[in-house]
């Protein structure tokens, strides 16, 4: 896996935007999606794992639980990825993993969390072409009548409901790609978009001979605040990323918080 470090914001630039150019079509373009962390150390384990690993059928019973209580909000929602999607976006655990088509909206989460200051962050970067040529048969079909790459969720209604489908389709465990309705403005915001394993021990990183669809830049402590900072330039923040009065009061309260005198302190002693 190829490992990139960056110094600094210009540095940061060079990585995410290096060999975007598609001489087909003559754009800057690429087929790669993005994932930022705080701490480089974590890998990609969704959060059911996390929450979870004593044992993953519990998968069910949560998603029952969510479409139970909160069905005031989700009585119009019909698919199951759809819900699936939405129980990711509001918190709850599953097998999801949030990704987005923006390099500078995954530094942004790379970034974001104060108390990770001391850590480096990582951006992940996946080649979405490489990534399916394990998918099944089937998959590669309807992506290739489909003229895509990534999943959507009508697709994904065609394939069936539930994570039973997936799993009738091989009995070798792949990952894929897909697309959520924007159902809520974070997701349109966040230029989202979801992986999602067929069987939920396996990570996405552990999909064998996938080795090369992926690449890490590493966003050192020392550097994160330069590019918190500068992201805030541009207008990727809490106030885009989480629309609603929740993001505004996150990026006033990082945006008032002495980080600067507390994470940098050597360059107040030059």
């Amino acid at each position: 896996m190829q490992v990139t470090v960056i110094h600094d914001w210009n540095e940061l630039q060079s990585a995410i935007f290096q060999d975007v150019w598609d001489e087909a079509i003559q754009r800057y373009r690429d087929n790669c999606v993005y994932r930022g962390m705080a701490d480089n150390e974590w890998g990609l384990v969704p959060s059911l794992n996390r929450v979870c690993s004593h044992d993953l059928t519990l998968e069910k019973q949560m998603l029952r639980s969510f479409k139970k209580y909160g069905y005031a909000d989700l009585q119009h929602v019909t698919s199951f990825w759809q819900l699936l999607a939405l129980a990711q976006q509001f918190g709850l655990p599953t097998r999801l993993l949030d990704w987005t088509y923006s390099p500078l909206v995954a530094a942004h989460f790379a970034t974001e969390d104060q108390e990770a200051y001391d850590r480096d962050g990582v951006i992940w970067c996946v080649n979405i072409d490489r990534m399916n040529l394990q998918l099944p048969d089937r998959l590669k079909v309807m992506l290739r009548a489909e003229r895509g790459n990534i999943f959507n969720m009508e697709m994904l209604d065609r394939v069936g409901e539930g994570f039973d489908a997936l799993r009738a389709i091989s009995s070798k465990p792949f990952g894929l790609f897909f697309e959520p309705a924007s159902a809520v403005n974070r997701i349109a915001n966040q230029y989202a978009l979801f992986s999602v394993c067929s069987d939920p021990s396996v990570t996405l990183d552990a999909l064998p001979g996938m080795e090369d669809c992926f690449r890490r830049i590493v966003i050192p402590a020392r550097v994160k605040l330069e590019i918190r900072d500068k992201l805030d330039y541009i207008n990727i923040s809490e106030r885009m990323i989480y629309p609603g009065l929740d993001g505004i009061c996150k990026w006033i309260t990082r945006r008032y918080a002495a980080l600067g005198p507390k994470y940098h302190q050597e360059r107040h002693e030059e």
